[in-house]
């Protein structure tokens, strides 16, 4: 699992003004979900796509970029996701 490919996802789909992707897999070891081979990540995300949708809305389109990769890939995912007028 890679970092650049969870960027490149979210970035192909929702074109943010900001993007910070944060690996904190090896603060798991031997988690239940490491064994099986997902990571744990937390993604900043700032982009216009947000704006005037909900934090589950949001959410779910980050889901829909990351796709398949939720299934196995990523074990667990922390969410900000902010307009660009919100970060200010």
């Amino acid at each position: 699992m890679s970092v650049e490919e969870i960027k490149s996802r979210i970035t192909d789909a929702l074109n943010p003004a900001e993007l910070e992707v944060i690996d904190n897999s090896s603060a798991h070891a031997g988690h239940a979900g490491m064994q099986s081979g997902g990571g744990h990540y937390h993604v900043i995300v700032v982009a216009e796509v947000f704006a005037e949708k909900s934090l589950v809305q949001r959410h779910q389109l980050v889901y829909q970029a990351l796709g398949n990769m939720m299934k196995q890939e990523i074990h667990a995912l922390g969410l900000d996701a902010s307009t660009p007028q919100e970060k200010k």
